[in-house]
């Protein structure tokens, strides 16, 4: 199927009926709420992400820790924080993205940043993913959840919280497993491998049904009164994800284990004017090691190639928050260091060949310190909301061939809102911020299958500056809503990752992106709703250089949700849901990038209360079985070629069954 004609004729229609549930969307952000009770098929908050917001495509990389992009932004063109803690994965190949490192069942509510408006975060250039925990409760609270699906897909998770007027304690907990998923040809992911051609990255016999992936993951917290007014929140998550295959990647991951500490204290009403002081300290670790152990690579008497690598990201941030004269005022302090190290092994020894690379990535480090402000006022109908952020950041590596670079930068940020009724309101901003590049875009070097070093990160690239323009309009009646969302963005000294360069691949060039994202529900009775949503971007490169495409990578066509929830009893739902997107034909070929066909799946799930604290969640997503492909190629990413020399492409998740179980007392 290579056209969707229904695409162009109901694109104006809105709203995702997903797993999740849209609390809010304003102009600068979306907040999803009851996650862990609406993510059911599986602890992927990727997958949960890209069901439930328009402005947010998957990038499918395996059966579990996917990857996201915001309006065609990913890496560090985003950020993701779990409970304040800014999270970084290890893998430069993003087989460990941020999001991958916090399960569904462990998640309260999901704030969504769209565009360069959040200025307490270091490095939000065009978007942001906040994720915030479950919170203990005083009263004694025991949730459990079963979840079997489709491919031998199991999990078991429990919650457990209570506590007095002192202290509150929550302890959570989740195992789950599965084998490797069909698509819609019935081929598992070592099947995709073989019938790209590549011998060499083909699973071993003994490895060909091997699990997709085991993931295990701990988290506990302490909520303590120390006076009336004086608070603190301890918080530990541990996350242990084992033998996750890769199949278009060269290499799979051996393991994934990540820690994420943190420590906040909040002084509250200190005066009239001074409404609360919050310290909060946070640090995280990573350690990922990938190799080529299951592959035709290292069979028989050949070499087991393993790449180790390690990061961790720890930071401290002061907020001040303050009324004066109806003002909402918060100025805050935001220091943070992260490391990143990779080494190359041989059978378990570090590589010492004279021509050949030890490190990958050889210690290096960022720091960077910043002040930030943001005023927020509201009059009759009328509200506005300012914002400024000043960074210093220096980046510096071991490797003394290569050079230190220092950076600073000014963000600005304006959001208005003007109500032209009770009903229908319009809103409009405009926001600049910066990005500084990272250790793999500046450091990064590999060993190529010619024996020689290659060295792709360039050392003197500049920060990434992203000026943009949102405007859009709400309507909220009695029988439905609806909202449109624009932006453009100019992305000065983009950093982007040039395919044909001998060495220093990724080089700073100037883009634009725009698109629009549309929402809506229609009530139709009290029992029947109608979700739909719709979203389209495009970015370009303002001066390609010669030969190279105009179109910028990782721009996914226009993309539209349906869904039709039928609430046959009080909190019992049946819900069906179609998902289309078009032909996939605005690439960077010249980067690796591919055309595909469009695509169009039903989805069908049933929520049903049993009894108080009882629910029975029984869905199929893909009812049709239908092949299709939602994630194109891009070479940032080192994936699996054919032997005609295009990129692999991995296939969705064909037809899928799935039930889940909840008890809560």
């Amino acid at each position: 199927m290579n056209k969707i004609i229904p695409l162009s004729l109901i694109s104006f229609l809105v709203l995702n009926a997903s797993e999740i549930q849209l609390e809010s969307i304003n102009i600068e952000s979306t907040v999803l709420t009851q996650v862990s009770q609406k993510a059911k098929t599986s602890a992927d908050i990727a997958n949960a992400l890209s069901n439930s917001v328009p402005s947010i495509d998957l990038s499918r990389r395996s059966g579990i820790a996917n990857d996201i992009y915001i309006r065609g932004q990913k890496r560090d063109n985003i950020s993701i924080e779990i409970d304040g803690t800014k999270v970084c994965g290890a893998c430069p190949n993003r087989m460990d993205p941020p999001i991958s490192h916090i399960l569904a069942n462990q998640i309260s509510d999901i704030e969504v940043i769209e565009g360069p408006y959040d200025v307490e975060t270091f490095g939000v250039l065009s978007g942001g993913v906040k994720i915030k925990t479950k919170a203990p409760s005083q009263k004694p609270q025991s949730e459990l959840n079963f979840s079997y699906g489709s491919f031998n897909y199991v999990k078991v998770g429990a919650t457990v919280s209570g506590g007095n007027n002192i202290i509150k304690l929550l302890v959570s907990g989740s195992t789950e497993s599965s084998n490797q998923y069909k698509d819609g040809n019935g081929d598992t992911l070592a099947q995709q491998v073989v019938q790209n051609g590549d011998t060499a990255s083909q699973f071993q016999v003994s490895e060909e049904e091997r699990k997709s992936y085991q993931k295990k993951s701990l988290m506990a917290k302490a909520f303590i009164n120390l006076t009336d007014n004086q608070k603190l929140r301890l918080s530990y998550t541990a996350n242990r994800s084992d033998n996750v295959l890769y199949p278009n990647s060269k290499m799979d991951a051996i393991y994934d284990y990540s820690n994420i500490y943190s420590v906040a204290y909040d002084l509250l009403d200190i005066s009239d004017e001074y409404k609360k002081l919050s310290l909060e300290y946070y640090y995280s670790d990573v350690e990922h090691p990938m190799g080529t152990d299951y592959r035709m690579a290292s069979a028989g008497d050949k070499k087991i190639k393993t790449h180790t690598l390690d990061t961790t990201m720890q930071g401290t941030k002061l907020k001040n928050f303050l009324e004066v004269d109806d003002y909402q005022i918060l100025v805050g302090l935001d220091t943070s260091k992260r490391t990143w190290d990779g080494s190359y092994y041989s059978n378990g020894n570090l590589v010492v060949k004279p021509t050949l690379t030890t490190k990958s990535i050889d210690n290096s480090l960022t720091k960077n310190i910043a002040l930030f402000t943001k005023i927020e006022k509201e009059y009759d109908d009328f509200s506005f909301s300012f914002g400024g952020r000043y960074d210093i950041t220096e980046i510096s590596s071991d490797n003394i061939t290569m050079q230190d670079n220092d950076y600073k930068g000014v963000n600005l940020n304006l959001l208005t809102t003007y109500n032209l009724s009770d009903e229908d309101k319009i809103f409009f901003g405009v926001g600049r911020a910066s990005r500084v590049p990272d250790g793999r875009e500046l450091y990064f070097k590999q060993n190529t299958p010619a024996g020689t070093i290659k060295i792709t990160g360039t050392d003197d690239l500049e920060q990434t500056t992203n000026t943009e323009l949102d405007f859009g309009y709400e309507a909220s009646y009695d029988m439905f809503s609806f909202k449109v969302k624009g932006f453009y963005s100019m992305l000065s000294d983009y950093i982007y990752y040039q395919k044909n360069l001998k060495n220093n691949n990724f080089v700073n060039l100037d883009a634009t992106v725009y698109g629009t994202e549309i929402t809506g529900t229609y009530y139709a009775s009290d029992e029947i709703i109608v979700d739909m949503s719709a979203s389209y971007k495009r970015g370009t490169k303002n001066n390609p250089a010669l030969g190279e495409d105009k179109d910028l990578a990782d721009m996914a066509p226009l993309r539209i949700n349906m869904s039709f929830n039928y609430e046959y009893a009080n909190d019992s739902t049946a819900i069906l849901e179609f998902k289309s997107s078009d032909r996939w034909d605005k690439i960077d070929s010249v980067n690796g990038e591919q055309e595909i066909d469009a695509w169009s799946i039903l989805n069908m799930k049933v929520k049903h209360k049993v009894e108080q604290g009882f629910m029975l969640t029984v869905g199929v997503n893909n009812i049709l079985d239908t092949t299709y492909t939602a994630s194109n190629s891009y070479a940032d990413l080192i994936l699996v070629t054919s032997g005609e020399g295009d990129i692999m492409l991995l296939n969705e998740v064909g037809r899928y069954i799935y039930t889940n179980l909840d008890f809560k007392f």
